[in-house]
């Protein structure tokens, strides 16, 4: 690993040299191996040369089986080896990471037909990982206790012990623990509100060994676009804590399913505020010898914000079909958080010189001026109600209030776009009716490079696409007496994709009922981990998936597919974002609502033909499109060519 793949010429451009050793392998070795020879692919390889010489951001846009995935990654690793830095390769979610390091997967195609020794490491969420507090808490608390205990009693040893470990392992990772639903997960998984910078596990910690170990990665880091934005977003704040940021330097990233890139940046520039969070932080300066006028201080914050939440708690609103809750901001509200504001000044001035007196813990400080300076930035973007998006959650241990900057362009433009190094975002839906506009605009990006090719399987002769009518208006029963039927004519084999797990719960209770699918097995999204979920999908071929995030990358060829229901037409859900969105448009259906819906459509219609002889059939449910001609019309268009839209079942 770290030499060149193939005679390096210092007298010729490397990126030249790399182009032609690519199209070597997709002209001559790989088709020695099996493989076609692929135009689209090679159309590909020369785009991306050019994003490479020259570093440019370019967008990237194949349809399924150009074999964009190896392209990209052969680019990458290249590069690596040139600047002696891994490469970043950012996947939209846990379940495309798993993909693309299946047994099998390209990663493992590389190394088998070019005999080339990859040094590829996941970089994973920390909310993919045990949380050693949390678990003590559930192994103690009040319901599956025998579950956690368990869980506890399968750590490795050194877990357990105080002394030196003698050698490390990865565990505590969510693809370990399948049988756990999501609920029974969250209980003991990292979370926003863990301090793991005062943890006393924090060194035996399976989410800090792992990143440890993926750290020393020289060719590939692969991680998801949540945990890359986090990186950016915390670089400046883990640096002056004087902890390593969480990933390494690197020479270039790659947006696997790029067109989620906003979502991902939205949610990691995301501010979480929690009063007992800030309770518990503020009161261990209390355990130094403190100044009076500090103890003071201390205490009108902590009932400020015990204030402050109770009031947000009246002003919320549910949202139908979402854990968030809409907040109606009123004059009181305001004037309580800019009340605390106010006090959080004070405290800030009181640590100035409380830390020239040497009387508190100088780590213990830091942190706390950390969280101090979070929440100022967060609270004070309430002085300008232009700026920023917030909706609050409720769980067992109260109500967290969640800010957002309105746009995230900015942060994308200074601390991402402005690194000069090449970024790729590469999907086969970059693109709405033929224009990358409505991406560009939502990262901020004005200039970029882009090419689109289409995808080289004959959908005409393959693809059947139906939208079924109903005499009612398309109600639940009369969506899931069509579901029944679909499923019957397929021998089960199907995913269908539902816009909600509100929904999806509701057809699990019915479907139960239905004598007519006994010989049906279903698999429900949330009721295991998603990567042991898929295998049993893709391993028992009359297996039906229900599924509400697996618009992307679910890659399962053959007949284990061959049906995909669209349960509604995927429209950006009623919750404080996309409002925001709406609110900032002058036409916000054409410039939001659509664009998101068809971007997502497209992807789900795209989990069905994965192969040149994969086929079957698309439903899409949605009583609507028959009486909007304009809504048809864009669904029409983002149809594969030759694919025409039916009614009927």
């Amino acid at each position: 690993m770290g030499s060149y793949p193939f005679a390096y010429d210092h007298s010729q451009p490397y990126m030249q040299q790399v182009s032609d050793w690519i199209a070597d392998i997709f002209y001559e070795i790989l088709p020695e191996a099996g493989f076609e020879v692929r135009d689209e692919q090679i159309y590909m390889a020369f785009q991306l040369e050019r994003a490479f010489a020259e570093k440019q951001t370019i967008f990237a846009e194949a349809g399924v089986g150009t074999g964009k995935t190896l392209v990209y990654l052969l680019y990458a690793i290249c590069y690596a080896r040139l600047t002696k830095k891994p490469a970043i390769i950012a996947c939209a979610d846990e379940s495309l990471i798993e993909q693309l390091v299946k047994p099998g997967g390209d990663i493992e195609k590389i190394t088998r037909h070019l005999d080339l020794a990859i040094d590829a490491r996941l970089a994973k969420s920390p909310d993919k990982y045990v949380c050693l507090v949390k678990l003590d808490e559930a192994r103690f608390g009040h319901e599956d206790t025998g579950l956690y205990r368990e869980l506890y009693e399968g750590l490795p040893d050194f877990v357990h012990t105080r002394e030196a470990m003698q050698s490390f392992y990865a565990y505590g990772d969510r693809k370990n623990y399948p049988h756990l639903n999501n609920e029974q997960w969250d209980k003991v998984s990292w979370d926003a509100f863990q301090d793991c910078f005062v943890c006393d596990k924090r060194h035996r910690c399976g989410q800090t060994l792992s990143r440890d170990s993926y750290r020393r990665s020289t060719d590939l880091i692969i991680c998801s676009h949540d945990f890359y934005m986090e990186h950016v977003w915390t670089y400046e704040g883990r640096k002056r804590e004087g902890q390593r940021p969480l990933l390494p330097e690197h020479c270039t990233v790659v947006f696997d399913e790029g067109h989620l890139m906003e979502s991902a940046a939205q949610k990691a520039l995301t501010y979480k505020l929690k009063h007992i969070v800030f309770e518990e932080l503020v009161v261990r300066l209390l355990k130094g010898e403190v100044r009076e006028t500090l103890a003071v201080c201390i205490d009108q914050a902590i009932e400020q914000s015990e204030l402050m939440f109770d009031i947000l708690e009246s002003c919320c609103q549910p949202i139908p079909g979402s854990d968030r809750k809409q907040i109606v901001m009123n004059d009181r509200l305001l004037r309580e958080i800019h009340r605390l504001c106010d006090i959080l000044s004070q405290i800030e001035e009181e640590l100035v010189f409380e830390s020239e007196m040497f009387t508190l813990n100088d780590y213990q400080l830091k942190i706390v001026e950390e969280h101090l300076e979070m929440m100022q930035k967060a609270l004070a973007l309430f002085r300008n109600d232009q700026a920023f998006i917030c909706w609050a959650t409720e769980s067992i241990t109260g109500l967290s209030l969640v800010i957002m900057p309105r746009t995230v362009k900015e942060v994308l433009k200074e601390q991402v776009f402005s690194s000069k190094m090449p970024i790729v975002f590469s999907s086969a839906t970059l693109s709405v009716e033929g224009s990358f506009d409505y991406v560009a605009d939502s990262l901020g990006l004005d200039k970029y490079l882009s090419f689109s090719v289409v995808s080289p399987y004959d959908y005409a002769k393959r693809m059947e696409v139906i939208a079924p009518t109903w005499s009612s208006g398309g109600t639940f029963e009369e969506k899931l007496e069509t579901a029944v039927q679909l499923l019957k004519r397929t021998e089960g084999r199907a995913l269908i994709l539902f816009p909600t797990f509100e929904e999806l719960r509701r057809f699990k209770l019915e479907i139960k009922s239905r004598s007519d699918c006994a010989d049906l097995y279903f698999l429900f999204e949330g009721d295991q981990e998603i990567s042991h979920l898929i295998a049993s999908f893709q391993g028992d071929e009359h297996t039906v998936l229900c599924a509400v995030s697996l618009w992307e990358g679910l890659d399962v060829p053959g007949p284990s597919l061959s049906n995909v229901i669209v349960w509604a037409l995927p429209f950006p859900p009623q919750d404080p974002v996309f409002m925001a969105k709406r609110q900032a448009a002058a036409s916000p259906y054409e410039e939001v609502d659509i664009p998101y819906m068809l971007l997502r459509l497209r992807q789900g219609i795209g989990r069905l033909i994965r192969t040149r002889e994969d086929s079957g059939l698309i439903a899409i449910f949605s009583e609507e499109l028959h009486h909007n001609e304009q809504l048809r019309d864009h669904i029409v268009r983002i149809l594969p060519a030759g694919v025409s839209l039916k009614a009927g079942v």
